[in-house]
């Protein structure tokens, strides 16, 4: 698991909702407790978030044994109607974009050309 950042006081542009539909998107097996640690809330905020992205669609989970494997659902809109039309995949693609260019060092752009040559 890559480094927890530092904490942060003040608002931020990413909800904590983001943040976790993010992590559950990176590894649809993780545990609450390592949600709450890389996204530095309690698991009991973690609980809730996935219970309040579960009642409403953007997210499924399948209980296996002691664990669970969560399924975000990719097509779900958006909920602010300032980002009406935008889906959950788009919002994932982004993140995902942000953390390969801060993995590999480069735009992401740059990585896909350099893994392609």
């Amino acid at each position: 698991m890559r480094g927890v950042p530092e904490s942060h006081t003040g608002w931020t542009f990413l909800t904590n909702h983001a943040r976790v539909l993010a992590a559950i998107a990176e590894d649809p097996t993780t545990r609450i407790r390592d949600i709450a640690a890389r996204c530095r809330l309690t698991e009991r905020a973690v609980q809730k978030i996935v219970s309040d992205l579960e009642r409403d669609g953007y997210l499924t989970h399948t209980r296996r044994g002691r664990s669970n494997t969560y399924r975000v659902e990719d097509g779900t809109i958006l909920r602010h109607p300032a980002e009406s039309g935008l889906s959950v995949a788009d919002l994932l693609a982004l993140l995902v974009e942000h953390d390969t260019e801060h993995r590999d060092g480069l735009p992401a752009a740059q990585a896909t050309a350099n893994a392609e040559s």
